[in-house]
Order: structure tokens, then C-alpha cells, then sequence
């Protein structure tokens, strides 16, 4: 009777692999992944995971630098020029807020905050990859709108940094502390309008009446 043989016979491609092994870090966490927990998943040897990765930290940060650039390959501005900056605000809210509730994304952040002491070159790859990136891509953005008159400030970069704070905020803590779901399309778009609104045109100071 001949034997089928098993998957970890088979050569697994690196995309499943890392896939895989992303969903099994971010399942368990660093320290309680074993690279025979990927294995039983993926089949392969530990020969094949050696050899791409060197060892489980090669691997870990492939994953974490992967996922996080695919996942934030859409916050590029391509045309700005021509559009009012409320409408790219929208729009780059939107694509942000998308990217910051992905699964990719969120298992990212969650593994990075309890790794960041043991890989901090990493975890500072993944914040410019980031809320860094993110941060310098608006700012751009900003600089030209003043150039054109549409807005004052002192500090654009400071400005983008605080339009991406606004539009992660405590949203994305919830989700990432598992409080509460990731927001459905409605709310998310609602949400991100909000923050446009807020961000520029601020809030309305009601002076108390005089007696």
C-alpha cells in the first residue's frame, strides 16, 4: 500500500509562508511561536525556513516589514494638484482609517508594542513604513495648500502628524485592545468626516455671557 506523502514534503511558497506564520504571531505572540507551529501549518522543513530567514527573528521581522508595506502601499498622493485639500483629506482619512483597521495592520501594531524592547530597529522600520510615512506624506500635501493661500500654519509636518493622530485615536485603541469591532463602512466614513471638519475648521469657543 503506498503512502501519501505529507505536506511537509512540499515546498511552500514564501508568500503562504509568511502569510501563515504572520497569522500564527499574531495569534500567539512572539515568544510562544515556534517555528514547528508554522511548519505543521505550512509543511516545508525548518531547512527552507532557515534558509530564507536565517532563523524565527528573520522571519518575525519579514512579516512584520511585508505586511506593513503592503498594507500601507495606498497612502500614496498622487493627485492632489487640481482637488480642494477638504477633498483629499477625505479621501486620504478614508484610506487611512481602512489601513489602520486591517487585520494585517492591527496585528502588526499589536505584536510591535510587545516586541518593541526586544527588536527596536524593527519596530522604528515599522513606525516610518507607518504613522511616520503617513505623517511626511500629508505634510507635503499641507506645504503645497499653503502655498496656495487655503490654510495658515506654523508647521505643516506637525499639522499632518496631528490629522493621522486624530484619525487613529481612540478608535483604534479600542479595536486594538480588543474593546470593541473594527467600525463598518458607515461609521468609519462618518468618522473620517468628522476629523476633516474638526481638523479644518476647528471647534467654536462659546464665550460665557456677560453679566
Amino acid at each position: 500500500m503506498s503512502q501519501t506523502p505529507g505536506r511537509s514534503r512540499i515546498k511552500v511558497g514564501r508568500d503562504e509562508l509568511l502569510a501563515v506564520a504572520a497569522k500564527i504571531f499574531f495569534e500567539q505572540g512572539y515568544a510562544a511561536t515556534r517555528i514547528d507551529d508554522i511548519i505543521e501549518r505550512t509543511g516545508g522543513s525548518k531547512r527552507n525556513i532557515y534558509a530564507e530567514f536565517g532563523n524565527k527573528e528573520g522571519l518575525f521581522a519579514a512579516i512584520v516589514s511585508e505586511q506593513a508595506g503592503q498594507a500601507l502601499a495606498p497612502l500614496a498622493i498622487d493627485n492632489a494638484a487640481g482637488q480642494k485639500l477638504e477633498e483629499v483629506l477625505l479621501d486620504f482619512g478614508r484610506r487611512l482609517i481602512d489601513i489602520y483597521m486591517s487585520p494585517a495592520l492591527l496585528g502588526v501594531y499589536r505584536i510591535a508594542i510587545t516586541e518593541c524592547a526586544r527588536f527596536p530597529e524593527l519596530v522604528r522600520r515599522f513606525y516610518d513604513l507607518g504613522p511616520g510615512r503617513a505623517g511626511a506624506t500629508l505634510a507635503d500635501v499641507l506645504r503645497a495648500a499653503k502655498a496656495r493661500g487655503e490654510i495658515q500654519t506654523d508647521d505643516c509636518a506637525v499639522a499632518g502628524d496631528h490629522f493621522v493622530s486624530m484619525i487613529r485615536g481612540n478608535m483604534h485603541l479600542h479595536v486594538m485592545l480588543g474593546l470593541r469591532d473594527p467600525p463598518d463602512a458607515q461609521e468609519r466614513r462618518q468618522f473620517v468626516a468628522s476629523v476633516v471638519d474638526l481638523f479644518l475648521n476647528g471647534l467654536v469657543h462659546a464665550r460665557p455671557e456677560q453679566d
